[in-house]
């Protein structure tokens, strides 16, 4: 090969270090940040992380029915996977474009 033609290894060292730093800033952020989701017309609230960490759950009094305890479990239940779903979203817009030209990379487990 003509070293030309080579990538100049420093140049590569820096744009991977770059990223490096862009990858971990994204992932503060996401910890960092929060989303809701809901169900039973909001009657259920869960709060989770953009990782995904359950923050909180808000339960109205209104929905809470001692002989039926499993609507309310179910309503938790699609909270939780609401906020989820959000926390994804969440994922994929501050981690997406970090990523996308990543895969197939060698040694990364994109």
């Amino acid at each position: 090969m003509i070293p030309g033609d080579q990538p100049n290894m420093q140049a590569l060292l820096q744009q991977a270090q770059k990223m490096q730093q862009d990858l971990a800033a994204a992932q503060q952020e996401l910890a960092d940040a929060e989303v809701e989701g809901s169900a039973g017309g909001g009657l259920v609230r869960a709060t989770v992380t953009g990782a995904g960490e359950l923050r909180a759950l808000v339960i109205d009094p209104e929905v809470v029915d001692p002989d039926d305890t499993e609507t309310l479990a179910d309503l938790v239940v699609a909270a939780v996977h609401n906020a989820n779903e959000a926390a994804q979203q969440l994922q994929q817009t501050k981690l997406g474009p970090l990523t996308e030209g990543l895969s197939g990379m060698p040694g990364l487990p994109f």
